[in-house]
This record gives C-alpha cells, sequence and structure tokens, in this order.
C-alpha cells in the first residue's frame, strides 16, 4: 500500500491546483469584455511596470487607411477571414519552410493566435506557451467579430524597439504620419516589420524588406476579397 501524502501537503496541492485553474481560466472570462475598450498587451503592462516607455494610441479600424489592415492580413494570415482562430495548413507549411527569409516573415500563427499572445501570454517560443494558445484562440474567435479581433491586434502589436505599439505609433515612428494617412507602399512595409520590429525599420527598410513590402503591397492589389470579413457593410 502507498503511503498516504500528509494531510497538510494534500491541502497545498489542492490550494495550488485550484490557483493555477483560476488563471487559466481568467482570460476566458475576459476575452468577451475585450469586445469593447481598449485593451492592452502582457507587453504594454510589464513596460508599465517595470517604468519603460509605452507609446500608443488605440486607433479603431475605421480610422485607419484601407491598405494597412489588408496589408497585415496578407502578410501574417491569408486565410484569417476563413479561420476559426487556427490555420492548421499554414502550421504545417511553416514547420516545411525551408526558405529562411520566407520562414522569418511568417510562422505558422494566425492573426487570432497573436492576439490572444499578445493579450495574455508572453513572447518566445514555447511548447507550452502554445498549448495555451491555441484554445484560446479558438475561444476569441468564437466570441469576438473578425473585424474587432484585427482592430485588437493592430492596436497592441508591437511596431518599434522602444515601447512603439500600436499602428498609430508604428506609422507616426516610421514615417512621421497617422495611420490613416499612410500609402499602400508604407502599409505594406509595416506589415513587413510585424515579425522582428526591433530589427526591422519601415523608415530605413533594407533589402529584403522591400522585397517583403514589394510583394506584400502587389499581393494587396490583386487581393479581391481576402479582407472582406474586416470591411464595413
Amino acid at each position: 500500500m502507498r503511503p498516504s501524502l500528509p494531510a497538510g501537503l494534500r491541502r497545498l496541492l489542492l490550494a495550488v491546483a485550484v490557483i493555477v485553474l483560476i488563471l487559466l481560466a481568467v482570460p476566458y472570462l475576459i476575452v468577451p469584455l475585450y469586445r469593447f475598450g481598449e485593451p492592452v498587451s502582457t507587453s504594454m503592462l510589464w513596460r508599465f511596470i517595470t517604468g519603460s516607455r509605452v507609446e500608443r494610441v488605440y486607433v479603431p479600424l475605421s480610422r485607419m487607411a484601407p491598405s494597412l489592415p489588408l496589408t497585415v492580413i496578407i502578410a501574417e494570415d491569408g486565410s484569417f477571414c476563413r479561420n476559426r482562430g487556427i490555420d492548421f495548413g499554414a502550421i504545417r507549411e511553416a514547420l516545411q519552410q525551408a526558405d529562411e527569409d520566407l520562414q522569418e516573415a511568417r510562422g505558422g500563427s494566425t492573426i487570432t493566435q497573436q492576439t490572444a499572445k499578445n493579450l495574455f501570454l508572453w513572447q518566445g517560443r514555447s511548447f507550452v506557451r502554445k498549448a495555451l494558445e491555441f484554445p484560446l484562440a479558438l475561444w476569441i474567435d468564437l466570441v469576438m467579430p473578425k473585424r474587432r479581433i484585427l482592430e485588437i491586434y493592430l492596436n497592441i502589436a508591437e511596431w518599434g524597439p522602444n515601447g512603439e505599439f500600436g499602428a498609430e505609433a508604428g506609422a507616426r515612428r516610421a514615417f512621421a504620419k497617422s495611420a490613416r494617412d499612410v500609402t499602400a507602399a508604407e502599409a505594406a512595409l509595416m506589415a513587413a516589420m510585424l515579425p522582428n520590429p526591433s530589427r526591422r525599420n519601415a523608415r530605413r527598410p533594407g533589402p529584403g524588406m522591400r522585397r517583403l513590402g514589394q510583394l506584400y503591397e502587389t499581393r494587396a492589389r490583386a487581393a479581391a476579397a481576402i479582407d472582406a470579413c474586416v470591411r464595413v457593410r
């Protein structure tokens, strides 16, 4: 017969389990509230706590240049309007991708997954984070309209190395103009920044970034209804 755990240890383990379950449940309770308001990311919160610089002006999708959300969808998640928060085909493609530049340009995460990560989780690669991110993305897609998901993402994504968050701060840093005034070419360069805003600079793009920007701009001109789910009807 196995010796039973001391009563004190059992109570401690039970308390820890309850705390973990509560922490895991909190994001699912908060997500419906994020249909409204101006959410902030965990990275922004951390910078606030540590006294680091944070620049973010929340801008509704209706006050952004239409080319910006369009090129971000093309760059980050071409199936955004069709998927349910996760794109397993894109994950397989990312795992099989041999071109290092293109692999860095876009991984297997959807915009909804990145929104879940930015709102509730941490940066960096981790199987634990992915395991938490997948069901959160499914839940976010279930309870939020696509337009709202994209609006949140564009307002919490990091767009610079010094605490620039959101499209407005990114556009002002890169081009000294509002997100509503960026051109199609500028929007494409901003989209090309997203995978690595610390190393990439839309104001002074290198050859690789220019190539990506031109690719996204060309695809945006050819895209028909890729952003149909976020247009105002």
